[in-house]
């Protein structure tokens, strides 16, 4: 198939816009991609995502060879001189292994942040987020959760860690000071008592209508100047226009520069510390848009963290 990666020169790559490829044994610091494509999934539906790392990489294959030009998503290349970011791979991940998929996911974001890395995690189901959150014990977090669903469910299917538990679990953890969850709209898992328990610990939500209304101000207004933050980005939050790829199709969606704005601006308040991307199901992507829509925006993350002196 032509593309314009074939017309500037794209080769074949198995890393993200081909980034050099690394592990974690030798990884010593800077930005790094890692892989969790299947994590706590329910009986009803299994590993439904467990593609998701793969595709967003062949979102991005096109630019492998364009990785030092001009982004203007960011006003210059992804990675700004001196920047480093590896692509680690993908951790072995097993349907049906909740606790070893789970614990994989903890050790090998604890392994990043030892060595003073930043982790950017590709999923995978919506529960990826537990154990890397989990790994930031003994540090105070913000959230900042950028989703179509609120995550508050006790459980489903009798599962408590599963992707409709996310946040309550999240909020369970003692270093998790705050919550902000942003891009809500339609109906979805959470039932009204959900909502009124996240809203009893806390929570700041600001949902899709009131984005699209009035802005992103009162979603930035509640992260502390200073916070380190963590984002957790589930793919149904950008509008399914530009964002098929998702099992929960639901209309009036974030936009690309809603996301990237909130996302910049979270990192002028304080400082990414982790980023995940999860529910990319690339069995429901039409003609690759949702995997270009998601490499776009990792690369922009990318770029956003590395600009912000961790990376």
């Amino acid at each position: 198939m032509a593309t314009l990666g074939k017309m500037f020169g794209a080769g074949e790559t198995d890393t993200f816009m081909g980034l050099p490829k690394g592990d974690l044994a030798s990884f010593t610091g800077g930005a790094a991609i890692l892989g969790a494509g299947a994590c706590t999934s329910y009986p009803s539906v299994g590993a439904y995502c467990a593609g998701g790392p793969a595709a967003i990489r062949a979102g991005g294959a096109q630019y492998a060879a364009n990785l030092s030009h001009m982004n203007f998503d960011l006003g210059g290349p992804v990675l700004p001189e001196g920047a480093v970011a590896v692509d680690l791979g993908d951790l072995p991940q097993v349907d049906g292994d909740g606790p070893g998929n789970r614990d994989r996911i903890r050790e090998a974001v604890a392994q990043v942040l030892a060595r003073g890395g930043v982790p950017l995690l590709l999923g995978g189901d919506d529960s990826v987020p537990i154990p890397m959150i989990e790994a930031f014990a003994g540090r105070q977090v913000t959230i900042l959760q950028i989703d179509a669903h609120v995550d508050w469910r006790q459980e489903v299917e009798g599962e408590p860690l599963g992707l409709s538990s996310t946040m309550r679990r999240a909020s369970e953890m003692s270093h998790v000071e705050r919550i902000v969850q942003v891009g809500q709209r339609g109906i979805g898992s959470a039932r009204v008592s959900d909502v009124a328990d996240a809203t009893d610990w806390g929570v700041t939500f600001v949902p899709a209508r009131e984005v699209a209304r009035e802005g992103l101000a009162r979603a930035l207004a509640a992260i502390p100047e200073g916070a380190e933050i963590i984002i957790c980005l589930d793919c149904d939050a950008l509008d399914p226009a530009i964002m098929p790829g998702v099992i929960g199709r639901t209309a009036g969606g974030l936009s690309y520069w809603d996301t990237v704005e909130l996302i910049a601006g979270a990192a002028a308040k304080g400082r990414i510390v982790a980023f995940d991307m999860v529910e990319f199901m690339p069995e429901r992507d039409i003609d690759g848009q949702g995997a270009l829509v998601a490499a776009q925006l990792l690369a922009a993350v990318l770029g956003i963290v590395a600009r912000q002196g961790q990376a």
